[in-house]
């Protein structure tokens, strides 16, 4: 018997990129994120990532192989950038067994009870970034300095406030690092929120690539900008500047790596800007309203779950339809 073949989810969208070389395009563009958290936090960051990781790709196998009998499709890197994805949102000093128990909640609860890579409706990091967040909230909101140890644990840790964690106890302009430290990654966050230009980078290698739309970028921070901008120019002294909120926290890492997933985003281009638009503003009112700090895992999440919504309602409409309304007349 011929082996046989496998059909991907729909929609059968024809196009010269296969699923797993655009999944190792991710993965490349995010190497300069990879490569700024060790610079800023040590060989301590490069663990957490290989171990989010390898637990992604293991757990991954063991559930095709052993749980769900299909054929495992790991070779086409998905569980990799949902490794690297995974441990962008979490800080340095976490367990390492942590970790693991994340990417095993992200693949398995996040992606392969849906059935795998295109079935998925939430974000599988983001789904494992919670749990984590839920499970460990100490360990999830302690945030080292820049430096930490390779073998240092979290009870180690010298406690770093993140710049919007200082925004969000009432912190000032004068309380915050400079824009040029947020930018360049030395400040305390996760090891995706900090780095602006490293994850820059990585996005505009993907629109160069093709492989996401510049406007979702743009429409993720432009909602972020509308609702900050203009609470900043009512009230400049009680709140802060746009600038800061699109350099701060997780939003460009949201911006470029996580809005843009495609299977947990619209399928029409109207459809993904309702989308990203809507998730920035959802991140800035979290920012501005909400007791957490930043919003933008959160405001995905919700986003996510409205997807099908969002399909139905920007559905084109078929060649040669029209509404019984005008048949009437």
């Amino acid at each position: 018997m011929s082996q046989l073949k496998i059909v991907s989810p729909s929609p059968h969208i024809y196009s010269k990129e296969r699923t797993s070389t655009i999944m190792w395009w991710v993965s490349f563009a995010l190497l300069p994120l990879v490569i700024t958290s060790t610079w800023v936090f040590g060989l301590r960051s490069l663990v957490i990532i290989l171990t989010a990781v390898g637990a992604s790709v293991v757990s991954e196998y063991v559930i095709s192989k052993y749980i769900l009998k299909k054929q495992v499709l790991i070779s086409d890197g998905s569980a990799v950038v949902t490794g690297i994805l995974l441990a962008a949102n979490l800080p340095v000093s976490i367990p390492v067994y942590q970790v693991v128990i994340g990417a095993i909640v992200a693949i398995g609860v996040g992606k392969m009870v849906f059935g795998g890579i295109g079935n998925n409706p939430f974000n599988p990091a983001l789904v494992g970034r919670t749990f984590l967040l839920i499970s460990f909230p100490v360990q999830m909101n302690t945030f080292p300095a820049p430096g930490f140890s390779l073998w240092s644990s979290s009870a180690d840790a010298v406690s770093s406030a993140t710049p919007l964690g200082i925004a969000a106890a009432g912190g000032t302009m004068s309380d915050l690092p400079g824009y040029m430290d947020i930018f360049l990654g030395q400040v305390g966050g996760t090891l995706g929120g900090i780095g602006v230009l490293a994850v820059l980078i990585g996005g505009l290698i993907l629109i160069a690539k093709k492989i996401i739309d510049w406007q979702m970028p743009a429409l993720f921070l432009g909602g972020i900008v509308l609702v900050t901008g203009s609470a900043w120019l009512i009230d400049p002294q009680a709140y802060l500047s746009p600038l800061f909120h699109i350099m701060a926290g997780g939003a460009m890492l949201g911006a470029f790596f996580m809005v843009t997933d495609y299977s947990t985003s619209p399928m029409t281009l109207k459809g993904k800007m309702i989308f990203a638009g809507s998730a920035g503003i959802i991140t800035a009112v979290i920012r501005l309203f909400a007791a957490l700090p930043d919003g933008v895992a959160y405001s995905i999440l919700v986003m996510n779950a409205l997807v099908p919504l969002i399909d139905r309602a920007c559905r084109p409409k078929a060649f040669g339809r029209f509404s019984q309304e005008k048949a009437n007349v």
